[in-house]
């Protein structure tokens, strides 16, 4: 069967452009992007069902290349914030392309024995992968006209159609997107609020109860323990919206970083043994392929040979080595650059190690999409940092090298978000692949290809919006200025490492947050419990509430659908139809965000659909409507699903 061909590389890197250039406007502006995979598989069925010959595996290929490359855009989160403290004015262009390219397609190498190790050898969810498999399983599936591919193809339509129309109708402000509510909470303050997503509904079915039980504790302890007591006492007159916000950003945050970083140590000593496992299970392949065995060895594990593998991330040290020389020039660094980048090079290694594990379990736990990319960079950073400082000190009354310091711990962060991104995506991509019966290595090489693709049109597409709006934060910035609101916190905790002035406080009571949970976690798991993934609770106290609170309920929602599918005459299909369901929310959901995308780049508006004003009845409209259109759609579901297969 047709897979990694020509013209799905040429699709791909057609997709590519506008997903990419789309994920970096949109991550500047409202500091979100939107998962690519579901898009550019719909895109690729779409085209490629033009031709007779047009495969499931190529579309996969076809997804495989835009995803990389979509995800990889979230490489704004650190790259501008050299623009906002003054060191760079543009982006030269070779340079930043190289910095994404080379940390990307470590990310990839990295991911290869992560695959066994996580996908092939674990049960995490993997909602985004199962999504976009079941997306290419139903478009093929059509095509024969089955009775189970056509309510399944009915279900992911109905789902998807409502996502994207309560989508729509909200960015005209008819309806509500958000709903958040700010109010003294014993001798504090804090907020409830929600975003009204059926996306998050779907993530939440697709998680499952353990997942959506552990965030939404983490939620509690943020809003109910952490902000009231963080914004004690409320000072009389004082705008709580105001004072809830900042104090969420500018302090629960770094509590949530903390507790986040001890649960991803944690998350990473328990899958050390399944990585080695994996590892020796590549070698394995290799010696069966060296052999002359190679046709033994199934199709699906038919990674990249791990001496490729190996080689590949051994080679890629000598291009980081030169980036980082020329970088340094100009700093304190250039006076002795060996022993600072041989250190360099090696915490990329050992850190692009972890958090290629960390950010891959995480994307298995809770979706790419959904994984809080931004904590990782925090916990990148503040390594950079502290390794410098332990060199050149912090707090140092030259502000000129305490800059240059600064510039080389966020370029630093840059190639290892660039790992972290990747990973962060490709699992999910491989897991669709596992599904969809891929053959590994050729989706290796097409998440190389999208990493290329990606590093290609990223720094012009950056270059052209600081030309445009600028950053806000950077010298010269004017009233139209992109937030760019992560790699403004970045570059801020850079500043306070080297400049002597962070919080550690704030950091290691999250760590101590995150030992609780863990061991809260073994002892249920001892007794046999409903589990609570540490890092979840790091990501509910971490993530803002209005992206978390519909997970629980959708977890909640599929939780009791899956209950009553198990009392069914075909159980097995009528959970798939409740997975095809939550797909069809993200799906339609995800397409929609590359439309708006699109508007509001044309228009340069934040509201582009707005056609009134907001008002006090949108809320409560919203919320019977959005909880009216859900209890519809199951119900139907329902039907669908337990009505009998002729």
């Amino acid at each position: 069967m047709a897979e990694l061909t020509l013209r799905g590389v040429i699709l791909g890197a057609l997709i590519t452009l506008v997903f990419t250039a789309a994920n970096v406007y949109l991550g500047l502006k409202i500091g979100l992007t939107f998962a690519t995979s579901i898009p550019a598989a719909v895109i690729s069925m779409a085209v490629l069902r033009l031709f007779s010959t047009g495969t499931i595996l190529e579309n996969n290929i076809v997804q495989t290349i835009a995803s990389a490359a979509g995800t990889l855009s979230a490489i704004i989160f650190v790259l501008p914030g050299l623009v906002i403290i003054g060191w760079w004015q543009g982006f030269p262009y070779w340079l930043s392309a190289f910095t994404i390219a080379t940390g990307g397609i470590l990310g990839v190498m990295y991911s290869v024995p992560l695959r066994r190790a996580l996908v092939t050898g674990s049960d995490l969810p993997y909602p985004e992968g199962v999504a976009a498999a079941e997306v290419l399983k139903v478009g093929a599936g059509s095509r024969e006209g089955l009775e189970e591919n056509k309510r399944g193809l009915s279900a992911i339509l109905a789902s998807a159609l409502a996502a994207a129309s309560f989508s729509i109708i909200a960015k005209t402000r008819i309806l509500a997107e958000e709903a958040a509510t700010f109010f003294k909470f014993g001798a504090g303050a804090t907020s409830v609020s929600t975003s009204f997503s059926m996306a998050l509904i779907g993530v939440g079915h697709l998680v499952g109860l353990s997942v959506g039980v552990a965030m939404f504790i983490g939620l509690l302890i943020s809003w109910i323990g952490i902000v009231p007591y963080l914004t004690t006492p409320v000072p009389v007159g004082a705008d709580l919206a105001d004072l809830v916000g900042t104090t969420f950003r500018m302090k629960a945050r770094f509590i949530g970083a903390g507790t986040i970083g001890v649960a991803a140590i944690w998350t990473l000593l328990k899958i050390l043994g399944p990585i080695v496992s994996g590892i020796r299970s590549a070698l394995a392949a290799n010696a069966t392929r060296k052999a002359g065995h190679a046709a033994d060895l199934d199709i699906t594990e038919r990674d990249l040979p791990i001496s490729i593998v190996g080689g590949t991330i051994i080679l890629a040290l000598l291009p980081i080595a030169v980036l980082l020389w020329i970088f340094a020039q100009g700093g304190p660094i250039a006076a002795n650059p060996v022993p600072v980048i041989g250190l360099t090079l090696a915490y990329v290694l050992v850190a692009g190690i972890v958090i290629a594990s960390v950010c891959g379990y995480m994307a298995g736990l809770i979706g790419a999409s959904n994984s809080p990319i931004s904590g990782v960079g925090i916990l990148a950073v503040l390594g950079a940092s502290l390794m410098l400082a332990a060199i050149y000190g912090s707090g140092g009354n030259d502000p000129a090298q305490t800059q240059a310091l600064i510039a080389y711990a966020l370029f630093t962060t840059a190639i290892v978000f660039g790992i972290a991104t990747i990973s962060n995506d490709n699992l999910q991509d491989l897991k669709t692949g596992q599904l969809v019966g891929a053959t590994p290595w050729k989706q290796q090489v097409a998440l190389v290809l999208g990493v290329i693709f990606g590093a290609l049109v990223i720094p012009p597409v950056l270059d052209l919006l600081n030309s445009a709006f600028g950053f806000a934060g950077a010298p010269g910035a004017g009233e139209n200025a992109l937030p760019a609101p992560q790699a403004a916190l970045i570059s801020a905790l850079a500043k306070g490492v080297l400049g002597g002035d962070l919080d550690w406080g704030l950091i290691g009571i999250g760590a101590g947050i995150g030992a609780v949970v863990i061991l809260i976690d073994e002892l249920l798991g001892k007794a046999g419990k409903l589990r609570l993934p540490p890092l979840a609770v790091g990501m509910g106290i971490y993530l803002p509430m209005a992206l978390t609170l519909l997970i629980p309920v959708g977890a909640l929602i599929g939780h009791v659908y899956n209950r009553w599918a198990l009392r069914q005459a075909h159980p097995e299909f009528a959970e798939r139809m409740g997975v095809l369901m939550a797909t069809g929310f993200i799906v339609g959901e995800s397409l929609f965000g590359v439309a708006f995308a699109g508007i509001v780049a044309s228009t340069d508006s934040n509201a582009p659909l707005a056609l009134v004003g907001e008002s006090d009845w949108a809320v409560p409209l919203t919320i019977l409507l959005f909880a009216g259109v859900i209890a519809a759609l199951y119900a139907k579901l329902r039907n669908w699903a337990g009505s009998p297969l002729n």
